[in-house]
Formats: C-alpha cells, sequence, structure tokens
C-alpha cells in the first residue's frame, strides 16, 4: 500500500475549475481583510503583554521582528503554492501534491490543531477583554464564569474565588459558528467592517499613547537569563518569538479560502504578503509602545494594551481599545474557524474522513457539518483551557506546516520544473530553505510540554491514518486482495503497538528517565523498549500480510477462470 501517493497539480487544478460547491465569493479585499482579520488579534492585544513579562522583556519587539521573518519566508512559498493549486485545503493540498499523502496526512491533522486551539486561545482572550469591558460600564460577569477552571481571581474585597469554567468564550464561539454556517459572503463581510475598526483602534493607540513612551522601560532591552530556559536572555526573546508566531498564522487561514476566490491566481499572493506586512509594522509598533509605557512584569494581564492606554493617561482610550480588541479578537475567531471547517472539507472530501463531513448546506452552501463539530469542539476546550496552554500549541503546529510548505516549493521546482506559475518565490533556493530553517529554530525553542502535547496528537492521528483513511483514501484500492476483517483488524493492532510502543520510550527517554533511572540503564531500557514497540507491530503486520497472501492464494484456487 503505497502511503506516498501524490495527487497531481494538474488534477487540482482541474478540480479548482469544476468544482463548484463552495461559493467564489472573495476578491482581493477580501482576502486581504481575512489576513489581516486573523493576524491582528491575539499577538497585539494579548500576547504582547506575557510574552514581555515571562519570557523576553521589552526585547518582545526582537521577538515580533524574528516571528515576522520566519513567517515572511513561508509567506512567499505559501504565494507560490497558493496561486499554483487554488483549492481549499491550504498546506494540506500542497503537501499532498508534492511529498504525498502520509505528509499530507501528517500536515492536515496539524491544521487542524493549528486552527482548532487558534480559535480557543483567541476566543480566551476575547473573553478577557469583554469581562473587563462590561465591567467599565457597570456589568458584572460572575468571577466563577469568566476565565479557564480553576483558574484563581481575586475579587475587589480582597477575596479569591475558583473559576469554573469560561462563558463569554462559549458565547462568542457560538455565535461566530452560527455565522460561519449562513454563509461566506456574510462572513466575509462582517469581517471588513471589524477589521477596519480594529485597525482604527491600533493606530488610535500608537498615536494617542506614544507620548507617555519612557525610554527608561525599555532598559535592559533583553533582561538577564533567571537560568531558566526561555526566562530572559536570548532563550526567552527565542522562546518568545515561537510564542508569539501564533500571532502570524493568518495568512495560511487567507489559503484555505482559495477555492472561494474569485480570481486566486492573482489574489491570494497579493492577499498573502500584502496582510502579513502591514500587520508584522503594526506588531513591532504596539510592543514598542506598551513596553515603554508600563514596565514589562507589570504586563502579565489579560489585556495589557488597555492596561498600557491606563497608565498612559488616555483614560477615555481604555474603553475604545478594549471595544476595538472585542471587535478585532472576534475576526480571528471567525478566520480560524473557517480555515477549521475547510480543512475538515478537504480531507473529507479526498476520503481520509468520514464523507459525511464533507456535506455542503443545500442553501448557504457552506460545509455546515464541520463548522458545527468544529464549533462545539473549540467552545469545549475555550471553557477550560488558558490563553499561554493553548497557544503555545498553536505555534508549534504552525511552524510545522510552514516547514513542510517550504520544503514542498523546492520538491515540486525539482519534480515539475515546467508548470506555469503565475507567481514564483522569488531566489527559492534561499527563501524555502531559510523559511524551513527558520521555522524549525523557533520549534525548537518551545517547552518541552509543547512538544509532548504534540506527540500525543501525532500518536492518535496516525493511529487513525493507517486505521481508516489509508483504506478510504480516492487515491488507494478499495480492497485488498485476500484482506479479511481478522488481518486488518491484526496491522491496524501492529500499528497502535508501534506508536504508542515508540510514545512511551521517546517520552521515557526525554522526560522521565532522569527521575526514575538515571544513568545508563535508563538508557538501555528505554532502547530496549523502543526496538520491542517495533518487532512486535512489525510481526503483527507479518502474521497479517501472510493472512492476506494465503486467503488470496485459496481465493484464485476457487475461481480459476478469473485473474
Amino acid at each position: 500500500m503505497n502511503v506516498f501517493r501524490r495527487k497531481s497539480v494538474t488534477q487540482l487544478q482541474a478540480e479548482a475549475l469544476t468544482d463548484t460547491r463552495l461559493k467564489r465569493a472573495l476578491g482581493a479585499t477580501n482576502l486581504t481583510a481575512l489576513g489581516i482579520g486573523a493576524i491582528i488579534g491575539t499577538g497585539i492585544f494579548v500576547l504582547t503583554g506575557t510574552v514581555a513579562a515571562q519570557n523576553a522583556g521589552p526585547a518582545v519587539i526582537l521577538s515580533f521582528v524574528l516571528a515576522g521573518v520566519a513567517s515572511i519566508f513561508a509567506a512567499l512559498c505559501y504565494s507560490e503554492f497558493a496561486s499554483l493549486v487554488p483549492m481549499a485545503g491550504s498546506a494540506y493540498t500542497y503537501g499532498y501534491a508534492t511529498l504525498g499523502e502520509l505528509f499530507a496526512w501528517i500536515i492536515g491533522w496539524d491544521l487542524v490543531l493549528e486552527y482548532a486551539l487558534g480559535a480557543v486561545t483567541v476566543s480566551i482572550g476575547w473573553s478577557g477583554y469583554v469581562v473587563s469591558f462590561l465591567r467599565d460600564i457597570g456589568i458584572h460577569i460572575p468571577a466563577q464564569l469568566s476565565a479557564a477552571r480553576g483558574t484563581l481571581i481575586t475579587l475587589a474585597d480582597g477575596t479569591q474565588v475558583t473559576t469554573i469554567f469560561n462563558l463569554p468564550a462559549v458565547i462568542i464561539i457560538a455565535i461566530v459558528t452560527l455565522l460561519l454556517v449562513i454563509g461566506i459572503r456574510e462572513s466575509a463581510t462582517v469581517n471588513n467592517v471589524i477589521v477596519f475598526v480594529k485597525v482604527a483602534v491600533v493606530l488610535l493607540f500608537i498615536v494617542g499613547a506614544a507620548h507617555a513612551v519612557n525610554p527608561a522601560n525599555w532598559h535592559p532591552f533583553i533582561p538577564p537569563s533567571t537560568g531558566t530556559r526561555g526566562h530572559f536572555g536570548w532563550s526567552g526573546v527565542m522562546q518568545g518569538a515561537g510564542i508569539v508566531f501564533f500571532a502570524y498564522i493568518g495568512f495560511d487561514a487567507v489559503s484555505t479560502a482559495a477555492q472561494e476566490a474569485k480570481n486566486p491566481q492573482r489574489d491570494m499572493p497579493i492577499s498573502i504578503i500584502g496582510s502579513l506586512l502591514v500587520c508584522t509594522v503594526l506588531y513591532i509598533a504596539v510592543s514598542a509602545v506598551a513596553t515603554g509605557i508600563v514596565p514589562y512584569l507589570q504586563l502579565d494581564v489579560p489585556d495589557p494594551i488597555a492596561v498600557a492606554a491606563d497608565h498612559a493617561g488616555v483614560g477615555w482610550m481604555a474603553s475604545l481599545i478594549k471595544l476595538g480588541a472585542i471587535a478585532g479578537l472576534s475576526s480571528v475567531i471567525l478566520v480560524m474557524l473557517l480555515g477549521q471547517a475547510r480543512i475538515f472539507f478537504t480531507m473529507a472530501d479526498d476520503g481520509l474522513l468520514p464523507k459525511f463531513v464533507s456535506r455542503i448546506h443545500p442553501k448557504f452552501r457552506t460545509p455546515y457539518i464541520t463548522t458545527i463539530a468544529t464549533g462545539i469542539v473549540v467552545a469545549c476546550f475555550a471553557a477550560v483551557f488558558t490563553v499561554r496552554e493553548a497557544g503555545s500549541l498553536v505555534s508549534i503546529g504552525t511552524l510545522l506546516a510552514f516547514v513542510i510548505v517550504s520544503i514542498g516549493v523546492l520538491v515540486l521546482r525539482l519534480r515539475e520544473p515546467e508548470l506555469p506559475r503565475t507567481f514564483k518565490t522569488p531566489a527559492v533556493w534561499f527563501v524555502a530553505p531559510m523559511g524551513a530553517l527558520s521555522a524549525l529554530a523557533l520549534m525548537i525553542s518551545l517547552p518541552w510540554l509543547t512538544w509532548e502535547r504534540l506527540i500525543y496528537w501525532f500518536a492518535f492521528g496516525i493511529v487513525i491514518y493507517f486505521g481508516y483513511s489509508v483504506y478510504n483514501s480516492k487515491l488507494g484500492p478499495r480492497k485488498i486482495p485476500g484482506e479479511t476483517a481478522w488481518s486488518r483488524a491484526l496491522k491496524i493492532a501492529g500499528v497502535i503497538w508501534i506508536v504508542f510502543g515508540s510514545l512511551g520510550s521517546i517520552l521515557w527517554l526525554a522526560r522521565y528517565r532522569t527521575d526514575y533511572i538515571p544513568g545508563p540503564l535508563g538508557i538501555v531500557i528505554g532502547a530496549a523498549g523502543f526496538v520491542l514497540a517495533w518487532s512486535l507491530g512489525a510481526l503483527l503486520n507479518l502474521v497479517a500480510q501472510v493472512s492476506d497472501h494465503t486467503h488470496a492464494r485459496h481465493l484464485m484456487m476457487e475461481t480459476p477462470g478469473e485473474s
């Protein structure tokens, strides 16, 4: 069974021309607004403060610069693919065309994590600003229903309460999900209005609060390391870049809407690169002003920009900034959920997920089942997660997508150099490797716990692929000669054994060995577990293959006239 089978680019281009299930209603302005709508949000209104306070200090400016440079390399690669393969699916589709089905599944499963947790993260930040804004106008959300489960909140009288779940985050997910089901044109129109409001608010903050900047707050620009990796110093700047990288996934979300663009060959590169450049400049300016107004250690709050406005003595602006943040974060949630639904739609259309997932609403022409299911799952996680828990996982998922897309551009240039490309990545033999290496460097800088959760996610994904997707792919054989339910169960059991046995061995060697059996013996135990997992998994697969061949021969002997 060939897990590296590919879709040809010409086949994908033909599908893009003939597939009219999704409505092509978005122009360059709509697409650029989608990008800005997704990029300007949590990065400015939430992560600026937490990364400055916990990782980089005033050098959060450098974190945004590093993340922006890595994003620009990746954006150029995305632009070539988006104009070449104008289909929903983003990096998943690009991986299918260049590296094969297994890599496509890996990146699609990764994008599921990226967009779902992206919406989770932003909805949590949205909740913080809504609670603060409503408090300003005399409406108080019960503290027990205003943050991630288990969070301690200090009330005005000094008492502390433990939160149960985040009700405002659940409400905004429900509203946005309903809007996305109604239609892409309506969603884009709402997004355009929101983007105008939040860009105006960001510019107002930069101009109105700049007078209060105290250069003394920028010293030391890079606070000395505390000795803990990622806690200030250069490691803090790098880890901060890995975390705020989450803020740049907006242009990736633009590419998921390629199948709903009127002229994707021209408009996709414009919107991807344009939205990224505009937002990078705004990010750097906002982080410089915020850390220049407020000592960075005081910015570890859900609404750091509003806090900076208060310190700047422009109290009248604080409520306006909160309102702009609420509107801005709403558009990010919209684009994240839109991207998630399109990824599911495309994977189901290829047979890698159940067919009903790709069902289109007869009236609204939107993938309503994936949209509703995504909204329910995201709302559940938004009710109990914190911003940093979700944000770090989104960053590592995005970075992995960028690595694969950057490599995929080079592979396609080598494999099919004659393809007509309306947009070509400039200096591709420099830009693409730098895109992959810079994204990989930021991945390495992220905390081990983030890597561990990513490994768990991919372990489950691999089991689903070999247990379901590989048998139901449109490119695969519908029936393997001689295969029985028993032999298929053995193969799936072998995959599960290999995946989770390897996962246990890796976690033992990387994390738990030093706590329980340090030294050579612990290494030997981990290596032995790895070998045992692969050996037993291979044995189960071998038994299944022998069973298939034997059964196939018996069938041929019973029906000798058939080949």
